[in-house]
């Protein structure tokens, strides 16, 4: 959705492009980035892309492969911290049934002042959450995350579902959610 219409914006990116300059960061870091490289977008951008983007989710967004058992399996404290809105984790989370699972626990990046890479929302989600840094745990399928993760002292597990491996630097890497329960046992 977001290269198509940058593109219609004038700003020609490829989804591959896209992905690779913004998996996993915040709408602020996004408007950043191409203000700096190609001015400020039009007026009503941000809402245009996301009222595309819950469009599509509305008919092809389905639960990541065996995450509902993996959460059923997992009795720890948890929550979303996400780059994304909370209009967007609200929808993301309701339309895939996982919503209740984390009902008054969903951190977004729109409440901190740096979004990831900068460990400020997994920071602000542990504050509010009432646990230390050194003691959360994070999964995450981005770069920027990962990064953020290890930057607020945090153990980063890296989702290798549909991010190569290889990108997930500085986490313990898995690709199937089956395997999460147990890497999250203490060792």
């Amino acid at each position: 959705m977001l290269a198509g219409l940058l593109t219609d914006a004038g700003i020609a990116m490829t989804p591959e492009e896209t992905i690779a300059a913004f998996l996993g960061r915040s709408w602020k870091t996004i408007e950043a980035w191409i203000a700096e490289r190609h001015g400020p977008l039009p007026d009503g951008f941000r809402r245009r892309y996301l009222d595309a983007m819950l469009a599509a989710f509305e008919t092809e967004l389905e639960p990541v492969p065996g995450v509902v058992a993996a959460l059923d399996a997992i009795d720890l404290p948890s929550c979303v911290a996400s780059s994304g809105s909370h209009e967007k984790m609200q929808f993301t989370l309701g339309h895939t049934g996982l919503l209740e699972r984390f009902d008054g626990r969903l951190f977004s990046a729109f409440e901190v002042e740096h979004g990831k890479p900068a460990p400020d929302l997994f920071l602000h989600a542990a504050r509010s959450m009432g646990w230390e840094p050194a003691e959360c745990a994070v999964v995450e399928d981005s770069p920027a995350g990962i990064a953020a993760a290890r930057a607020a002292g945090m153990t980063a597990f890296g989702y290798a579902g549909r991010t190569p491996a290889a990108q997930l630097t500085g986490a313990r890497v898995f690709t199937d959610m089956a395997e999460l329960p147990a890497l999250l046992q203490p060792s």
